[in-house]
């Protein structure tokens, strides 16, 4: 009974079947006969669900009169006149037989219903009678059309064919009673074209009954296999079966083909498109099956047989099952004890609880299962049965369960034998901050499960779906502080996001941006038009929580402001899974526990760059990160670190005053708002800290000696007395200045780190033949002294400041986090 057997025949017919959003109504079943005239070719079985909606009203309509429900009457009442306006709709007002064959068949129901409110008993048989009824009428309607069409069209109910029995694995087909009952009915019936009843069949008994949820694609198979058919179509409302869900991953894509061990594989796992039994038939007698989508049938669809195409990437689909449970037996007195895994399944087959993924270590101190949410309690009180003695004498230590879980399951017969799978999925779900409860590998090396906390699954789909380049690689981006650089960043992300997409498959999606008093909160395509809508009042927490959104996988906030209160919050957006990009130089250079702290946080999954807190676009802690990793010892830093003193001493001769230079390069923009933020060396210090702790050591701001160019007498003055109080020290730059011509030397303002860990930024007496004597007029020098370049140090030098460089150093580090 367990394999269809092949039976005689003309020209082998091609098997179609439609689900029920494909007949929904007379529109869709006139869309299924242009189909059928355009596919079908000259011998058909066409295999028909309910009309959508159907099968689930019967269900309630039976639930409602066992209860005596008064609503019942009303609700039988609006499917009969469903059903009969898709008559009149497509069969014609004159066309009597199909209204008055569907009345009867209402009236009928009419009677079975008002027997179960009177009994008030469940009735298995009688339920399954009625819910099957939603074939009977659907396959008269089509049948009725095609033949209205002129199409000689038989109409086989298929009670009078097949025969089924109910088992623990299913429906089991009788197949040699189904071949002699078809055989029969087709040499009575020898139309072209027939249309069946899907889902439906009866018992050996000769009892009503149905192939369970999903049963006509089963149905479909079934036929298939008994009319020897050539091929089998499943019409649905999809183009064929996707990379994923789609309601979890947006960009899923259907797939061209699979193997019948891929699909079974995502059926099991929760792919809706095709039911898990369906292709027990079709593998049989290696039968082609094809997913296509009635409302698009120019798409070729997915195609299942014994083998798929070779794909670029090694998983073809990523499946998720939810509400479940991970149910666990642990304990030292499992270890080395046989039959311990068989007393434990055998229990929950006695409880009837299923089991979909199964866990066990190798040291045998626990096994987990995970099964069904619904299962769990009972699934536990059976172990606690099974193991009561255990449980007493302490050689089983505990049984749990934990509910709240998802299984995700990545398929393709292109992992077999291919390194590196595993470990692309686990570090996908890792920077995703995806917690992997239990993990199962099938032997067959074609499926790889997980178990993850059902409020990180479309997280993780998504996740799992870009790193094997299924969909692009998504991140959710929170931008704070659109100042100069924020707006260059802002700009640049838009315009490099159709070319990344495009060629990268990476999609940078800015949902949210932040100034001091106002932020928006939003959808990628409102980006460009934020300040149009931002009337919140910024709130970083709820900031925050909006750019980790569950649907997408990644989240990232990058900080353009030079807020201390935005640096606090670091720490906890990063132990939260959000990766941190900024060029704000308070969280490296701030308090030494808080930098601690951000660092402890990074190593949790979620990355934080920085690169732009010195040098602004130029490559300075990234070259100090490499020759430290591989092995250089640091012996010094020497640095030019600000655009604007960098600017200041190369073009001070000693020809105009030193305050005239300050006042031009604040007018150009070269300096902040208030240039006693440039002049008194913080910000410079700031970066030599940063540098510091890079190279390992743990300074403090309070730790560097910092020369100040702004005279004591001036600190405390509104910027503008500051710049027209500026002149009465000319003189002492002068001065300097004078000293070092006379020495053959230039004005330069340099920080500096030695290898004992003191460090200074100050004004510096240097050689006209120093590296840093001769520099474009803004830029910033970086001169690391190690042993490996120790006779000639290695120089990082380039435009240090700027609203564009800056801003494209903070997208290089945006796009470090996304490759890492």
């Amino acid at each position: 009974m367990s394999v269809p057997p092949q039976i005689e025949s003309g020209a082998a017919p091609r098997v179609h079947k439609f689900g029920g959003s494909s007949l929904a109504d007379a529109e869709c079943l006139r869309r299924v006969a242009a189909i059928l005239r355009a596919e079908a070719g000259e011998h058909a079985l066409i295999i028909v669900s309910a009309m959508r909606g159907t099968t689930d009203a019967l269900i309630a309509l039976a639930e409602h009169a066992t209860r005596a429900q008064p609503s019942w009457p009303a609700e039988l009442a609006a499917l009969r006149d469903r059903h009969l306006r898709c008559a009149a709709d497509l069969l014609g007002e004159q066309d009597q037989h199909g209204a008055a064959w569907l009345s009867e068949q209402f009236a009928d129901l009419h009677e079975w219903l008002s027997a179960l409110a009177v009994l008030r008993t469940p009735n298995r048989e009688a339920g399954e009678y009625v819910q099957g009824l939603g074939e009977v009428w659907s396959s008269f309607l089509l049948a009725q059309y095609l033949r209205a069409q002129g199409h000689a069209c038989a109409r086989l109910d298929a009670r009078e064919v097949l025969v089924i029995e109910h088992g623990e694995l299913g429906a089991a087909v009788d197949w040699d009673t189904s071949r002699a009952n078809f055989v029969s009915w087709r040499a009575a019936n020898a139309q072209p074209w027939c249309v069946v009843t899907g889902f439906i069949a009866r018992t050996a008994d000769g009892r009503n009954t149905v192939l369970g949820r999903n049963g006509s694609d089963y149905s479909a198979a079934i036929f298939a296999a008994l009319c020897d058919a050539r091929d089998l179509t499943l019409w649905g409302d999809t183009d064929g079966v996707l990379s994923a869900d789609p309601r979890l991953v947006p960009e899923a894509v259907p797939l061209a083909s699979l193997s019948y061990d891929e699909a079974c594989e995502l059926a099991y796992f929760g792919a809706k498109v095709i039911h898990p039994q369906t292709l027990t038939p079709a593998i049989a007698r290696g039968l082609p099956v094809r997913i296509r989508n009635t409302f698009a049938p120019e798409h070729p669809g997915t195609a299942i047989g014994k083998s798929g195409v070779d794909a670029a990437s090694p998983v073809k689909g990523l499946s998720a099952v939810r509400d479940l449970a991970v149910l666990t037996l642990e304990g030292a007195g499992m270890i080395g004890v046989p039959g311990t895994a068989e007393r434990a399944f055998g229990a929950l087959h006695d409880a009837g609880v299923s089991v979909v993924m199964i866990s066990q270590g190798s040291s045998e101190h626990s096994i987990c299962c995970v099964v069904r949410e619904a299962d769990a309690a009972r699934g536990r009180a059976a172990f606690e049965r099974a193991f009561a003695g255990e449980l007493a004498r302490g050689a089983i230590a505990r049984i749990t369960t934990q509910g709240g879980i998802s299984v995700i399951a990545a398929v393709g017969d292109g992992m077999a034998g291919q390194p590196g799978v595993a470990a692309r999925l686990f570090g996908a779900l890792a920077r995703s901050s995806v917690n992997i409860r239990a993990i199962a590998q099938g032997a067959s090396e074609r499926n790889i499960s997980v178990a993850v906390a059902s409020d990180d699954a479309a997280r993780a789909v998504r996740a799992a779906h870009a790193a094997f380049w299924l969909s692009p690689q998504t991140i959710s981006i929170g931008v704070i502080g659109p100042g100069k650089v924020g707006r260059a960043l802002l700009a640049q992300l838009e315009a490099a996001r159709p070319r990344l997409l495009r060629e990268r498959q990476l999609d940078l999606r800015v949902r949210a941006v932040a100034t001091r008093a106002r932020m928006w909160l939003g959808e990628a395509a409102q980006a460009p038009r934020w300040h149009e809508h931002a009337a919140a009042a910024s709130d970083l927490e709820s900031f925050a929580r909006h750019v980790k959104a569950e649907h997408l996988p990644h989240a990232l906030i990058i900080d353009c402001s030079a807020s201390d209160d935005v640096a606090e919050h670091y720490a906890a957006w990063l132990a939260a899974g959000i990766h941190v990009v900024t060029p704000n130089k308070h969280a490296g250079a701030g308090s030494r526990e808080r930098w601690q702290r951000i660092r402890a946080a990074c190593g949790q999954g979620a990355r934080f760059r920085y690169e732009a807190t010195v040098g602004a676009g130029l490559p300075v802690i990234s070259t100090l990160r490499d020759l430290l990793d591989t092995g250089d010892e640091l012996l010094a830093i020497d640095g030019i670190l600000s655009g604007t003193l960098a600017w200041l001493f190369n073009r001070y001769d000693g020809k105009a005053p030193f305050s005239a230079l300050v006042r031009e390069a604040h007018a150009l923009g070269y300096t902040e708002p208030d240039p006693r933020d440039d002049l008194s060396g913080t910000d410079v210090a700031r970066k030599l800290v940063i540098l510091a702790r890079e190279a390992g050591v743990l300074l403090d701001l309070a730790d560097i000696e910092v020369e100040s160019l702004v005279p004591a007498a001036l600190r405390a003055s509104d910027p503008q007395s500051f710049l027209d109080g500026l002149d009465a020290f000319d003189a002492a730059i002068a001065a300097r200045h004078a000293q070092a011509c006379a020495k053959g030397a230039v004005l330069r303002y340099v920080a500096r780190l030695d290898r004992s860990g003191k460090a200074s930024v100050g004004l510096v007496e240097l050689p006209q033949a120093h590296a840093f004597a001769h520099l474009r007029l803004t830029d910033n020098i970086v001169q690391f002294t190690t042993r490996r370049y120790h006779d000639n140090p290695l120089v990082v030098q380039g435009p240090g400041a700027g609203p564009e460089v800056t801003a494209a150093g903070v997208f290089a580090d945006l796009l470090r986090v996304v490759g890492s």
